[in-house]
């Protein structure tokens, strides 16, 4: 599989390329839908960014990424096609970093503007139903590819070599 990373280094680019694409553009849509846009400032928007992109980065690498390769690379499929592992793996990424990045979410809401008497259990059954209808549409159409595409142009520029 040519356009994957194969090393460590590799492996550290393509995540904070991949993980950086999906927590600008997830945080921004998390910011519009709970109108959090115009009532914070830039270098508020700024640092929570860059709160959130740590955060993702620490799960992705330590959590999900692990567990996600377990679960994808367990199953049952034709390993030879690189569109169904890159697809499946995909899938068991965004699957995971929703449920633990919504909760993220759920406790960054709770201390800024509350729950407004919501159950725990229902506020975050909504917001990972809200994350992950956009995520994953994100990751396969938009962010998948753009990063690959990144990825192959300046990480991995001769892969015959690697």
């Amino acid at each position: 599989m040519r356009n994957v990373p194969t090393t460590k280094k590799e492996s550290m680019y393509f995540g904070m390329m991949m993980c950086g694409g999906m927590v600008l553009v997830m945080t921004m849509y998390n910011m519009l839908i709970n109108d959090v846009i115009g009532h914070i400032t830039l270098a508020e928007g700024i640092l929570n960014l860059v709160i959130t992109f740590v955060v993702a980065m620490a799960v992705e690498t330590f959590v999900v990424g692990p567990v996600a390769k377990k679960v994808a690379f367990s199953l049952p499929f034709d390993m030879s096609k690189q569109l169904k592992v890159v697809l499946i793996l995909s899938t068991c990424m965004v699957i995971g970093m929703v449920l633990c990045m919504s909760v993220y979410g759920l406790i960054t809401m709770s201390f800024t503007k509350g729950l407004h008497g919501e159950p725990l259990l229902s506020s975050y059954a909504f917001i990972v139903m809200k994350n992950f209808i956009v995520a994953y549409p994100l990751q396969l159409l938009i962010m998948g590819p753009l990063v690959r595409g990144l990825f192959m142009k300046f990480v991995k520029k001769n892969p015959a070599a690697a």
